[in-house]
């Protein structure tokens, strides 16, 4: 096989091209005295925790992403058929149809910017070897022109192509697990949150005939099959120009995926089943604790418990379920009344906490990971979002606020205190 160097402007045809992609990598059920302050999380960067793997009360707060399954998929994103005729070649500026339109996503969103995100997207070209697009981005906004120079007359494909990287992920998260001598300890389980993730490499433009010998499973192989090679259009004499998509390019556009769902609009108002216990939310070691809102537009803040509180630093857990160990409860406050929700308009990393009328919604769900009993550190992470509750600095004041992977320093580790 011969390679052709690739160069800004102008590309060349006629000949193979090789390709190479580069490679890189709230019911507590049993709550004792308040536990000192967590030691600091492993720092970001730190080895990806395993399931089973050992984690620390600083971690109930935090999340991490694993892969699960990761598929390799060449994809044509802009295609055109071009005939070359004796005295048309030569350089030529081929204006492409967009076959493919490729999104970054992680889960439901494609909107790279939390840290969750982003941490799995690294993880995803480590598994498959390739480097990929760890930010928001689409080939959509790719411009669809090819220059290319024509040095053999002939019928080519014409395209801009990318490797197409799918698959699913998982959400690790700390929290405790009977083992088999009865005794209790923490590890990194997989928890809520999983979900398919989108990706692509960079994105290489060239053009192909019939007759060339192609690497197999190459971009370059997925374009030359648009060119329905062996049809009466690849061997009619033809006038220079374009060609009328084939069968196979409308086949390729016909399976472009559909827009998800939106969300169900949640119910007016919700029934609900509250325990009798009444807690704080306390930071490990220290007199401030979740404090909800008087007025509507606030969000809920730490606060220290005094006569003055009027119950708003008082929430009851209703409507209480568990599963595989982990609680998943409405935070009902007693204080205003309300729930602990994420306003949706504003889901985003360090979204603010906020409490609003009770409903049946995923915004108002929390899962709460906890630790071995005789021990009220817990984690706390919306349902919707998936996001760990944390805050940014201690402080009279400071907001409770939602990250994605939870506050790495550990800050995101509260203790649930029987009031």
């Amino acid at each position: 096989m011969r390679a052709l160097r690739l160069r800004s402007g102008s590309r060349a045809a006629g000949v193979l091209i090789a390709v190479t992609a580069t490679a890189t990598t709230l019911a507590v059920t049993a709550i004792g005295p308040a536990a000192a302050a967590p030691a600091a999380a492993a720092p970001a960067g730190a080895t990806s925790p395993q399931p089973g793997d050992a984690c620390t009360t600083a971690d109930l707060g935090t999340r991490h992403p694993y892969i699960k399954s990761t598929e390799v998929s060449p994809t044509i994103t802009h295609f055109k058929g071009w005939y070359v005729t004796e005295g048309t070649t030569g350089e030529q500026a081929v204006t492409t149809t967009t076959e493919t339109t490729i999104t970054v996503s992680v889960g439901l969103d494609d909107k790279i910017e939390a840290s969750f995100a982003a941490d799995a997207l690294s993880k995803v070209g480590v598994t498959v070897d390739l480097t990929v697009k760890m930010e928001s981005a689409t080939t959509s906004t790719e411009s669809n022109a090819v220059t290319w120079s024509f040095n053999q007359p002939g019928y080519y494909g014409v395209y801009k192509g990318t490797k197409k990287v799918t698959g699913t992920y998982g959400s690790l998260n700390c929290n405790r697990a009977q083992q088999s001598d009865g005794s209790w300890a923490l590890r990194w389980a997989e928890g809520p949150g999983s979900g398919a993730f989108t990706t692509y490499t960079t994105l290489e433009e060239g053009a192909v005939r019939c007759q060339d010998q192609v690497p197999a499973g190459s971009v370059m192989a997925k374009a030359q099959s648009l060119l329905d090679c062996g049809s009466p259009t690849a061997k009619a004499a033809h006038p220079a120009g374009a060609v009328a998509p084939t069968a196979e390019q409308h086949q390729e556009r016909a399976a472009q995926p559909t827009a998800p769902a939106e969300r169900p609009v949640a119910a007016a108002q919700a029934a609900l089943d509250c325990q009798s216990p009444v807690y704080k939310i306390e930071v490990p070691g220290k007199p401030l604790s979740w404090g909800a809102p008087l007025l509507a537009d606030d969000g809920v803040r730490l606060r220290p418990s005094s006569i003055f509180s009027a119950h708003l630093d008082n929430w009851r857990m209703c409507n209480v379920t568990e599963t595989g160990g982990v609680l998943e409860a409405t935070l009902w406050n007693w204080g205003n009344g309300g729930c602990a929700t994420i306003a949706e308009p504003e889901a985003s990393e360090r979204a603010v906490l906020t409490t609003a009328s009770c409903t049946e919604d995923d915004l108002q769900r929390f899962y709460v990971y906890r630790d071995v009993p005789g021990s009220s550190a817990i984690g706390v992470q919306n349902k919707y979002t998936g996001s760990m509750m944390g805050h940014d600095r201690y402080a009279d004041g400071e907001f409770i606020r939602q990250y994605s992977s939870g506050r790495q320093d550990g800050t995101s580790t509260y203790n649930l205190t029987g009031v």
